[in-house]
């Protein structure tokens, strides 16, 4: 199924993101946490691409995984660091081998300590280039691209930031996910700058929950989402109280993903951090239904 299949049903999409895991310790409780969200019907998850490429082995391994084990609708991250064009040809088929429909593609960051992204030689310097280059060696493959309410860190503003996303479509992305975000005024005044630029493809807001203070603070700085000062605040006085700020994050949740829900937006994708118990916490306040 190709996930802008999702988009077409009456009820809105319901997609989660999970990381390869580094240890067999991890990869047993990665299993358990699948089979536990997998009750709530996703329509598709998406698995990472390590900084570096250094997860590419592990991200196709689970998205097999994903497929056959669970009957889950995969989403393969691919990204331009670390892979000459030669590289990605060769990842695309073997996706392809592996009955896979749909990529997410994305720059990727730069290596930790870098300050500007290098493209490796031979390789691709933006999205907008893989992108064309997986739909012109496969074009059956369903693309998403990134999307960022609040301004991608590198972009001079606002309306630059869209009309890149708008290239990356002409480009043949068919979807787009958008970075996390607490604040839903953000990705509402995003969807409406895309659409002032003719951007009609569905917009689907990507939502962390806050399951721990310093987790959370290193994510927002990583790529400069902001957190509302009253949110800030409250998680402040309780940074050293993991049980507050669990329930914190997941009252944040619950209100942001009701507002959105009931202004109609085409799903909700949870980056789930490999943690099923928020997660189901918050569908379950939300009841959630497929």
């Amino acid at each position: 199924m190709k996930v802008t299949e999702a988009f077409n049903k009456k009820s809105p999409a319901l997609s989660f993101e999970f990381f390869p895991p580094k240890t067999p310790e991890q990869e047993k409780h990665l299993f358990e946490v699948i089979g536990k969200l997998n009750a709530f019907r996703p329509d598709f998850v998406s698995v990472t691409y390590g900084a570096m490429g250094k997860t590419r082995e592990k991200t196709f391994f689970w998205v097999k995984e994903i497929k056959n084990r669970f009957g889950l609708e995969p989403v393969a991250h691919l990204t331009c660091v670390a892979a000459t064009r030669d590289d990605i040809a060769q990842q695309i088929a073997e996706l392809e081998k592996l009955g896979v429909e749909n990529i997410l593609a994305l720059r990727g960051d730069p290596p930790e300590g870098a300050a500007d992204f290098t493209p490796p030689r031979n390789g691709f310097r933006l999205a907008k280039e893989l992108i064309a280059f997986i739909k012109e060696k496969k074009p059956r493959f369903c693309v998403g691209a990134a999307g960022f309410p609040e301004g991608h860190p590198n972009a001079p503003g606002p309306a630059a930031d869209v009309e890149y996303l708008k290239q990356k479509m002409a480009a043949g992305a068919e979807y787009v996910i958008t970075q996390l975000f607490f604040d839903n005024r953000h990705y509402f005044d995003f969807v409406g700058r895309c659409e002032k630029a003719g951007i009609k493809a569905p917009i689907i807001p990507g939502l962390m929950p806050i399951t721990g203070y310093h987790q959370i603070k290193r994510m927002t700085e990583v790529c400069s989402a902001k957190i509302p000062e009253i949110l800030l605040k409250e998680l402040e006085s309780h940074k050293d109280d993991l049980k507050a700020i669990k329930q914190i994050g997941t009252e944040q949740a619950v209100c942001q993903a009701r507002q959105l829900l009931a202004a109609g937006v085409p799903g909700l994708h949870f980056f789930v951090m490999n943690q099923a118990e928020p997660i189901a916490t918050i569908l379950k306040q939300l009841e959630f239904q497929k």
